[in-house]
């Protein structure tokens, strides 16, 4: 307060960019809660509410679920409401499935060098290649795919995919490469 004393608050909202009639308009609503708008209101009587279901249910219900036990309990309010109010809250249901961790680093392990110097540029084919390997999320798990860029082309030269990650697989897909461009090992 002795900010606002000293500055003003016209000066305070220019610096923090905000509209000094914002600041007007809450003032007010602090002295007077009841004067706030009938959605504050609202929120807050449903607040407390929205908490307690989410808790007595172990905390893994979601926006659904509490949406359908506050209308079983007698509260007529909307399910994009209690959507808003639960993520506003920080609050959020279980989520299905297991979580894959798909790279774990050995800090141990020196790391590769970067050979190109992040300069991916070639002047004729097979004269430069990058690999990558990334996972896919199915509806049935994830698949693994590795596969070999040619740098000059920006063609896809090897790939391979499997439903487990393996060294073989990105191997798999060097060879590939190296049966499809022809190129001597």
């Amino acid at each position: 307060m002795i900010c606002i004393e000293r500055y003003g608050v016209e000066s305070i909202c220019r610096i923090l960019p905000i509209a000094p009639s914002t600041y007007y308009e809450e003032k007010p609503r602090q002295i007077f809660p009841d004067q706030a708008p009938q959605r504050i209101r609202r929120d807050a009587a449903l607040k407390p509410e929205i908490y307690i279901v989410w808790e007595e249910n172990f905390e893994v219900y979601g926006a659904r679920k509490v949406w359908h036990q506050l209308k079983r309990e007698g509260f007529l309010v909307a399910r994009c409401t209690v959507e808003r109010l639960m993520k506003s809250m920080g609050l959020s249901g279980a989520i299905r499935g297991k979580r894959v961790r798909t790279t774990v680093a050995d800090q141990s392990i020196p790391k590769p060098l970067d050979l190109v110097k992040r300069d991916f540029s070639a002047e004729r084919p097979n004269q430069l290649w990058v690999a990558d390997f990334i996972y896919v999320a199915t509806w049935l798990g994830f698949v693994y795919v590795a596969f070999v860029i040619d740098v000059f082309s920006r063609m896809i030269v090897g790939w391979r995919a499997s439903r487990s990650m393996s060294g073989e697989l990105t191997i798999d897909a060097l060879e590939q490469a190296l049966w499809a461009r022809q190129v001597k090992e």
